[in-house]
């Protein structure tokens, strides 16, 4: 499929329309793999551990040819790291995530990322996991590394009951108490929690000696807050409802958005985490190949 084909039917609104996932998944990777050859996620130190056959579609840089002059056999080498690593992807699935002011939520929008990111990491051949959570952990499937699993992760993540109340920080030590063995954690979620809970039980997983990766989800209207008028708004969770004139405090908003999303900027980067936010605006290869590009250049 052409380049400019693909960047069509990546479009968010383009792929509302697409009722298959691991189609979007495949769109979304194939889109995303035009700017980067080969996804970065890996971020240990590694050591080699023991040799495997190689597949087809295997890197020819890791075939040791030592061993095919010896045996006339193409062998790979694996690595310490590559034999371990366990990627868990954490999805917020609490009720905050079904807002959204255009034509795809916060949730579709998570759906897609999610789906491409555990397409990704199964063509790696890492061994990957999902968690969904709210308020609690609702749903785990343990990390598996089969090609076949595929099917079973994404059917888990279209067929999400988005739960009550919020509390990514409860969640997340509760996950953390679960994972104790070195891995990849991937955490996508609106983080609409207070940041202090958040950010500890994002500590919580470095402190394990975890690598963390964060996707900030994020409607354009809760950044912008570009509503005229008289509006009536309702928080999805608690059913509270506030009427109020936009316009009166559209400045002081964006002033206190852009101070929290900063915060969780900043914060990750002082403790080695992963961070970018992404609007539901924004085609997700383009999301996805800044933020592993940019992780290539630091790791």
């Amino acid at each position: 499929m052409a380049v400019p084909a693909i960047s069509k039917y990546l479009q968010p609104e383009v792929l509302t329309k697409i009722s298959n996932l691991q189609l979007v998944a495949q769109l979304v990777v194939e889109g995303f793999l035009t700017g980067l050859h080969k996804s970065p996620f890996h971020g240990f130190s590694v050591e080699f551990s023991q040799h495997r056959a190689y597949n087809p579609g295997d890197s020819l840089r890791f075939i040791d040819w030592k061993v095919l002059a010896r045996t006339d056999r193409y062998y790979i080498k694996q690595f310490e790291e590559e034999t371990n690593l366990r990627s868990y992807l954490l999805l917020d699935v609490s009720r905050s995530m079904r807002f959204g002011s255009g034509q795809i939520s916060k949730a579709q929008y998570s759906h897609y990322l999610a789906a491409a990111i555990v397409y990704l990491l199964m063509l790696q051949r890492d061994a990957t996991g999902l968690v969904l959570f709210d308020q609690q952990i609702k749903k785990i499937l343990p990390p598996r590394s089969v090609f076949s699993y595929l099917s079973v992760l994404l059917q888990a993540i279209e067929s999400v009951e988005y739960g009550p109340d919020t509390d990514v920080g409860q969640a997340l030590h509760a996950i953390a108490d679960r994972f104790r063995r070195r891995g990849l954690i991937i955490l996508i979620s609106d983080l609409l929690d207070t940041p202090e809970n958040i950010l500890s039980g994002l500590k919580h997983f470095r402190h394990d000696n975890h690598e963390v990766l964060v996707f900030h989800i994020v409607d354009p209207q809760e950044k912008a807050f570009d509503y005229s008028g008289e509006v009536i708004f309702k928080d999805l969770e608690s059913g509270q409802q506030i009427k109020t004139y936009p316009g009166y405090i559209r400045n002081q908003y964006r002033e206190l958005f852009q101070r929290f999303q900063k915060r969780f900027q900043l914060e990750c980067s002082n403790h080695r985490i992963g961070y970018k936010m992404l609007t539901t605006d924004t085609p997700y290869h383009i999301g996805l190949t800044e933020f592993l590009l940019k992780r290539k250049r630091l790791i």
